[in-house]
Order: C-alpha cells, then sequence, then structure tokens
C-alpha cells in the first residue's frame, strides 16, 4: 500500500463512493492508475451485487418526484433487505435519482420483459418494413429486426438506459455500485410516470 497517497485515495472515493479500504485495494492493484482502479471497483460491485442477489428484499420506499412545472410526476419502488438502510442517505439518494432519471428518460419498463408484447410486436413490424423498404434480402430479416430490437430495449428499458447524470454508466451500474457501497441487496421493482396530456 505503500506509494499510494491519501490524496488519491480521496479522489477515488469522491469518483466511485466505495470505501476507503476498497480505494486503497484498488489502487495498489492497478499500480495507482485511476482509470483501471475505477473499473476494478466497478467489476468487484458487481460481483458483490451477484452475490447478494439471492436475498429477500421487503424493505425500501417509494419515493415521489414532481418535475420543475409540476407537468411531469414519477412514484418509483426501491427495494431493500432492512429498514436500516431504507433510512440511509446513500438508498434516499438512489430513489431520488432513479425518479429524476425516470421523469427525465421515460423508459417503458424496467427490463425488456416488462415492456408490453404489442409494443414489441409493433416494433418488430416497422423495423421489417424498414428493412424492406431498403431492399434488404428476406433471409437477413431476422438479423436485422434482432438487431434492432437488441438496440430498441437498451433505450427504452430502465436498467439498460445510460445513466442521465452519468452517461458513461447504466441505470443497473447505478444500482451495482450502490448495493457494493452499502453491503445490501436492491431493486427497482415498479414505477409509473405521469405526464401532462398523455393517455
Amino acid at each position: 500500500m505503500s506509494g499510494i497517497s491519501a490524496a488519491l485515495v480521496k479522489q477515488l472515493r469522491e469518483k466511485t463512493g466505495a470505501g476507503i479500504m476498497d480505494c486503497k485495494e484498488a489502487l495498489t492493484e492497478c499500480d495507482g492508475d485511476m482509470e483501471k482502479a475505477v473499473a476494478f471497483l466497478r467489476k468487484k460491485g458487481l460481483a458483490t451485487a451477484a452475490k447478494r442477489a439471492g436475498r429477500a428484499m421487503s424493505e425500501g420506499v417509494v419515493h415521489s418526484y414532481i418535475h420543475t412545472g409540476g407537468k411531469i410526476g414519477v412514484l418509483v419502488e426501491v427495494n431493500c433487505e432492512t429498514d436500516f438502510v431504507a433510512k440511509t442517505d446513500d438508498f434516499l439518494d438512489l430513489a431520488k435519482n432513479i425518479a429524476m432519471h425516470i421523469a427525465a428518460i421515460s423508459p417503458l419498463g424496467i427490463k425488456p420483459e416488462d415492456v408490453p408484447e404489442e409494443v414489441v410486436e409493433k416494433e418488430k413490424e416497422i423495423y421489417r418494413a424498414q428493412a424492406l423498404e431498403q431492399g434488404k434480402p428476406e433471409k437477413i430479416l431476422d438479423k436485422i429486426i434482432e438487431g434492432k430490437l437488441s438496440k430498441f430495449f437498451k433505450e427504452s428499458c430502465l436498467m439498460n438506459q445510460p445513466y442521465v447524470r452519468n452517461p458513461d454508466i447504466t441505470i443497473a451500474d447505478l444500482l451495482n455500485e450502490t448495493i457494493a457501497k452499502i453491503g445490501e441487496n436492491i431493486s427497482i421493482r415498479r414505477f409509473t410516470r405521469y405526464q401532462i396530456g398523455e393517455s
């Protein structure tokens, strides 16, 4: 650990929100390289989150967010394992930031399987028509549709979307980083987004 300055550890902590010992370990493993240390912590966070995935989440909060002007409102339920964690600033900040993201980006569902089947079918029809219009051969249509559908899910499903406040990470990354930081499993259970004039 020698050679890793306290200033560097502090900088990594501010960047990632990870604990002091985790930051020291990451910087030591990565020879003081900040970018590599960030990636190291992110991978560690994913591994930690995966280990906790099976644990029950019966606590949490329902967070509301009304966008300035009162034209858009969001209710989101974020779950965790204990009431203690549900009251922490980190957890409440996560719920608030997710609600703000939903207000800004308007996802169709949390995961691809949440997107209504009729919406998916309609998208497929559009992609098929576009491909035929461009004169693409019939035999590669399914491959083209699959690729476009994958992109559609990335853009329209909350967990896959680039986080509005830091587009370098997805909402899934944000969730996993928070799980690693607070040491409990967290999930986004459901949300509703209201917009004036939308049916």
